[in-house]
């Protein structure tokens, strides 16, 4: 019995099959990053999906989305600021109508959030924060052993946490919110801005790599960034004081520089005792945190264990 998990971002559309033993047995990745249209997401979705099933040497339970914005009943009210449409859209109704499949879908950084839980960093933890670091900044929130989204699954938006009212603009449609600050689109729009090259020419394996060789830009722009992400998790610990704060996306993987930098600014501005009992860690699973959170949520999900196994796996 399989699971197909699809982790929707804004570069690219993640997709993995999975067992019961929580094993990716099968997994690729879409470009999403030159799609124009709402319409155009749904089908990568859609054919992530088929691509998967058709790879399942046995039945597919269902389908989990993990996707980039405010969902509440597989529904996307909004907030998928950095991909085009998605308001009010019954994502898990078109993607179940069109496969066959049953279909859970929630919000990319719970979905983080629970593979970590299950497989990585936040296994043991009663209270945790999880980030995630990309285009844009998402996040999650484990308080006393139960992920919180707030009223109606609508909470949790840390990549808007204010950082400075007069701020850049965000993708929101507001100023400069924690995202506008440290996400890695803001790190290359700084990295471009100093060195006069083209955002089309970089990214942020390119400025990490410079930053380890000690270009000047480079160290400079990361540093803006460790200031930045200081100060949204300084804010973030103040407010939950987690076990742990985890940190996710591509940049997590860059190395144990990344947290070092960031604890460092940490603890000399969050308050003393909300900063005692917290860690701040790279996700233990990387990229395959969402995937592996999407498996598990329709593996744990009864309406779907309780369901017949129907759809293209079947077909």
């Amino acid at each position: 019995m399989y699971a197909i998990a699809i982790d929707v971002g804004s570069t690219y559309v993640r997709s993995g099959l999975i067992n019961l033993k929580g094993e990716i047995v099968y997994s690729f990745k879409m470009p999403s990053k030159a799609v124009l249209s709402e319409g155009e997401i749904i089908a990568l979705i859609n054919a992530a999906v088929r691509k998967c099933a058709g790879a399942a040497d046995g039945p597919v339970l269902g389908v989990g989305i993990g996707f980039p914005g405010i969902v509440e009943n597989n529904v996307i009210l909004g907030g998928a600021d950095n991909l085009p449409g998605f308001h009010n859209v019954d994502l898990g109704a078109l993607i179940a109508d069109s496969t066959g499949l049953n279909v859970l879908v929630d919000n990319d950084a719970n979905m983080m959030a629970w593979g970590e839980l299950q497989f990585g960093a936040g296994k043991n933890c009663s209270d945790a924060v999880f980030l995630t670091i990309g285009t844009g900044i998402g996040g999650s929130a484990l308080i006393n052993n139960k992920l919180y989204g707030g009223y109606r699954n609508k909470g949790m938006e840390f990549g808007h946490i204010i950082i400075n009212f007069d701020g850049p603009p965000c993708s929101c449609g507001g100023n400069g919110c924690f995202e506008a600050y440290a996400s890695i689109k803001a790190l290359i729009r700084d990295y471009a801005r100093l060195t006069g090259r083209k955002v089309s020419e970089i990214n942020g394996k390119i400025i990490t790599h410079n930053y380890l060789a000690g270009e000047a830009a480079a160290v400079e722009v990361m540093n803006l960034h460790f200031h930045y992400m200081a100060a949204g998790i300084t804010s973030l610990i103040n407010i939950f004081s987690p076990q742990k704060v985890i940190i996710g996306g591509g940049v997590s993987d860059s190395g144990s520089f990344y947290v070092r930098e960031i604890s460092k600014r940490v603890a000399e501005r969050a308050m003393p005792d909300a900063f005692s009992d917290s860690e701040i860690v790279s996700s233990q699973m990387g990229n395959e945190s969402c995937l592996l959170g999407c498996a598990s949520r329709v593996f744990s999900t009864p309406v779907l264990l309780q369901s017949n196994e129907v759809g293209l796996s079947q077909k």
